[in-house]
């Protein structure tokens, strides 16, 4: 009988990490750590945003990236490297191999935003499109990999990777000495083992709380159970983040030192997508502002101190951003949707609509239905898309209406 023996899982140490920011020094960028006063007054207590979307490539992926590759052996080097990735780990795996000149292979899905595959191009990766999801995409990179000899850049799962990624709780400390919570996102693990790493061997009191969003979590089940499993189908547009499986590597760092791991709703990503845009002026993807989400659902647990929200990407396709938006602006209490029957006679629609300018509501779109057999004779649906300024002038909107003898029914 054929016994699988367990390999012992990789150790990342400080002096990895340490290692790793020698390494990088000139390649990837010491982001900015900005203020951020509407979170603060929501917590209670000094929020800051480690801007990991303003990094080079748009996401933190090329710190582990150029680590990784830059440790490997003269003859893997000649034979190249392969990587699967939906965007982020693509481009961090480009340009790591070009600064590094060696020859890199990327395959991403099908589907894959236009944007980051051509990104992915210009960084001097060849990019093959396969598969519909990840998973076919890693399955033909591995094979690549079998086939050609070229060595696979895992995303995630690799102690160099982790290394690299640690480098951020590094700058933190740095810039931030005073921190008392730190907030990372979590897709496979990589970039919150390697901050935990850091910053728990420095600064044990500080707290380290990963984030995931709800439809993707795997690691809550996982750290219940004592190792990783799957998840069937993960659900989030939070694409950096939608990892099924938590990585062996990166789980076990985590198990032993991160204090806790949130789950966050795609309603909570999409207003927090929006209140990096409008109020910090920053465009972050939905997996890059996870922490901010976090925040927003339950800022009562960030008191006490500091606190660094990571935003570990900005790279969002522009269609998807414009959804996205929408979505946040609903969550938000900035849309309202409703439906009312007013009189088919000249000048109803024009009533109704003066009813609307009165309490300053935008309207955005509207639509006519005549021919539903429930409406009477003489009547006519109206259909309202508008414009608002949160749940208040919503239910000021609903007052009005009913105040001039209109009936919503939705």
């Amino acid at each position: 009988m054929n016994y699988r023996v367990p390999q012992p899982v990789p150790q990342v140490i400080l002096d990895d990490i340490r290692g790793a920011q020698k390494m990088l020094s000139g390649v990837s960028r010491v982001t900015a750590i900005e203020g951020s006063r509407h979170l603060s007054a929501l917590t209670g207590s000094p929020v800051h945003l480690k801007c990991e979307n303003l990094q080079r490539t748009g996401s933190f992926k090329l710190r582990g990236a150029y680590v990784r590759i830059a440790g490997l052996r003269p003859e893997q080097r000649a034979a190249g490297v392969v990587a699967a990735s939906a965007g982020n780990h693509a481009q961090g795996v480009a340009l790591a191999s070009s600064l590094l000149g060696v020859r890199s292979t990327v395959f991403m899905p099908v589907g894959a935003p236009l944007p980051k595959v051509a990104a992915t191009q210009e960084y001097g990766a060849d990019v093959r499109l396969h598969g519909q999801v990840v998973d076919e995409t890693f399955l033909a990179a591995q094979e690549y990999a079998d086939r050609t000899g070229a060595v696979f850049i895992h995303p995630f799962d690799h102690r160099d990777i982790i290394a690299g990624q640690g480098t951020v709780g590094l700058e933190i400390l740095e810039q931030c000495p005073e921190v008392r919570t730190i907030l990372v996102g979590i897709g496979g693990g990589g970039l919150a083992a390697g901050v935990a790493v850091a910053v728990k061997a420095l600064r044990p009191d500080v707290r380290v709380i990963g984030v995931q969003a709800a439809g993707a979590a795997a690691y809550p089940p996982s750290l219940k159970v004592g190792h990783p499993i799957s998840i069937d189908e993960p659900m989030t547009m939070a694409d950096g983040i939608k990892v099924g499986r938590p990585g062996d590597v990166p789980f076990k760092i985590i198990g032993e030192l991160v204090d806790d791991v949130r789950t966050v709703s795609e309603d909570a990503l999409s207003s927090a997508l929006l209140l990096c845009l409008e109020r910090a002026k920053l465009v972050v993807e939905p997996a890059g502002c996870s922490t901010v989400a976090a925040l927003l659902s339950e800022p009562e647990l960030y008191g006490g101190g500091p606190v660094v929200a990571v935003l570990s990407g900005g790279n969002v396709d522009p269609l998807l951003l414009q959804r996205i938006l929408r979505h946040g602006m609903a969550a938000a209490g900035r849309y309202l949707s409703l439906r009312l029957r007013v009189a088919d006679r000249p000048g109803a629609l024009a009533g109704l609509l003066a009813v609307l300018s009165v309490v300053d509501a935008n309207v955005l779109d509207v639509s006519h239905v005549r021919t539903d057999p429930r409406l009477g004779l003489t009547e006519v649906e109206v259909e309202l898309h508008l414009e608002t300024k949160g749940p208040e002038h919503c239910a000021e909107v609903a007052r009005s209406l009913h105040g001039a003898g209109y009936k919503v029914m939705s």
